[in-house]
């Protein structure tokens, strides 16, 4: 598949999302979710750390910089974020399903989640999701948390694997994404998760997924999950 769009369903859970349809090809990039494809009719290529690869079930672990080079017309994408479930619980909860989004659906909501165990890092995760709409400081985070700004930030690469600011734009684009798929046109989306413009907001997408916000939404029939 030579397009850069993606077409087909888009179903956003909490902390999971799927796809079913054509992929499109992306530039390099690297986002914080597990990225699982499954390409049951023919292979997806993709390079992973400048490592061509292909095959019809394909884990990428979050952070890992890929690109995908050539896509089938149909394929599950699977996106899981790796604060709540490991990459090894998300390659074996999908691997006992049929693919579809339904089964996908149900295998990811049965998935263990992984607890965050550091309750100050809990209250700046809250602290944080609270003030998306806004500036969000990490000071003020830090003061949440009851913890100093270099605590928080040490606490931060030990659990959550992202500096702070990276975490919030990985919460404001999901936030973004699920007022779209409520409704809200992207200006008022973009804005209601904390972005500037819709510029900054496809700049985001593009730079943690390799698409726009046109190619990635323009195609793709959403539905938000309970």
């Amino acid at each position: 598949m030579s397009a850069s769009h993606w077409s087909g369903e888009l179903w956003l859970g909490h902390d999971f999302g799927l796809i079913h349809g054509a992929m499109g090809r992306t530039t390099p990039h690297a986002h914080y979710a597990h990225q699982l494809i499954i390409a049951p009719e023919q292979p997806v290529t993709v390079e992973l750390d400048g490592v061509r690869l292909s095959g019809h079930f394909l884990l990428i672990q979050a952070l890992r910089r890929h690109a995908i080079i050539q896509a089938p017309d149909r394929a599950f994408t699977v996106f899981a974020e790796p604060l709540r479930i490991t990459a090894q619980d998300l390659q074996l909860s999908v691997s006992r399903v049929e693919p579809s989004l339904p089964g996908l659906e149900a295998a990811l909501r049965s998935c263990p989640r992984q607890p965050i165990a550091d309750r100050r890092v809990a209250r700046a995760l809250l602290a944080l999701d609270a003030a998306l709409e806004g500036k969000v400081a990490a000071t003020q985070l830090a003061a949440q948390a009851h913890l100093s700004l270099s605590q928080l930030e040490r606490l931060f690469a030990r659990d959550v694997g992202l500096p702070i600011r990276r975490l919030v734009l990985w919460r404001r684009l999901r936030l973004a994404m699920a007022l779209l798929l409520e409704g809200q046109a992207m200006a008022l989306a973009a804005h209601g998760a904390g972005f500037a413009d819709t510029a900054h907001f496809s700049r985001t997408l593009k730079a943690l997924f390799g698409v726009t916000a046109g190619q990635a939404l323009k195609t793709l029939r959403p539905r938000l999950l309970d």
